[in-house]
């Protein structure tokens, strides 16, 4: 069996996989702090929810973003697991040539998401990962990492504008907000949700217009990540959504150098 675990800066996203089949998967809040022996206790817990130990594990792969924690699950591996533990980052093959000017500064997340989003839809295409951060990462014809688009993400914009404004509240995006059109909202609570819905979307379809512009008409888009949900169904050029799509990119790039 293979665990993989896409460690982000606000939470972390871990997959059981027999073969090609993701058997469970789990969120859980990202402490920066945790030990090894702290990841093994929860990794542990939580795979056996399913019935497993760690010990049934024969694999391992992460990719991470909060580089203090790199070495702690690959500590984790060591200790716990006894199949081999892959780290996403240089000279892991992914099947991806990076066109960048400095391939080191791409994020491991960026990657795995590129390589599943062009085994899924081919090329050109580019994947809107509704994170920390709102990140294109736009992949060519040819399977090419060509580049990408760095934003502030939802969560990070409803502090913000919780924080700096004395008389508006926090909201939460669970909430209906009923078909596109209904913009105009009647009260503050709806004016906030239909401003951060309406407006991410539209910077979406904003972006990703110009991107078809570079790359061609045919290009294709997914979407990934904690708020795709909430936006996605009021944007105009994405319409897929894939919630597993990082962890499917950390399988397929096992695969390849298993």
């Amino acid at each position: 069996m293979l665990l993989a675990i896409d460690v982000g800066n606000t939470q972390s996203h871990l997959g059981l996989f027999s073969a090609d089949e993701l058997v469970a998967h789990w969120r859980f809040a990202t402490a920066a702090d945790q030990t090894a022996d702290e990841l093994a206790v929860r990794a542990s817990a939580l795979v056996a929810l399913e019935g497993r130990e760690l010990g049934e594990i024969d694999g391992f792969i992460v990719s991470s973003v909060v580089p203090q924690l790199t070495p702690e699950y690959a500590g984790m591996c060591d200790r716990y697991l006894d199949g081999p533990c892959l780290i996403v980052g240089p000279g892991l093959s992914t099947g991806m040539p990076i066109q960048l000017d400095n391939p080191l500064e791409l994020g491991a997340d960026r990657l795995v998401n590129a390589v599943a989003a062009y085994q899924r839809l081919g090329g050109p295409c580019a994947v809107a990962d509704f994170g920390t951060a709102i990140t294109f990462d736009v992949v060519s014809a040819r399977g090419e990492y060509l580049g990408g688009v760095i934003g502030p993400g939802v969560e990070i914009s409803m502090e913000a504008l919780a924080e700096r404004t004395a008389k508006l509240p926090p909201i939460e995006l669970g909430e209906p907000l009923g078909e596109p059109g209904g913009v105009i909202g009647k009260s503050t609570h709806a004016s906030l949700q239909s401003g951060i819905v309406y407006g991410f979307a539209g910077a979406v379809d904003a972006i990703a217009r110009r991107v078809q512009r570079e790359l061609g008409a045919e290009t294709r888009f997914v979407a990934t990540g904690g708020h795709a949900a909430a936006i996605v169904p009021f944007c105009e050029i994405i319409h897929e959504v894939d919630d597993l799509l990082t962890l499917t990119g950390l399988r397929l790039i096992w695969d390849m150098n298993r």
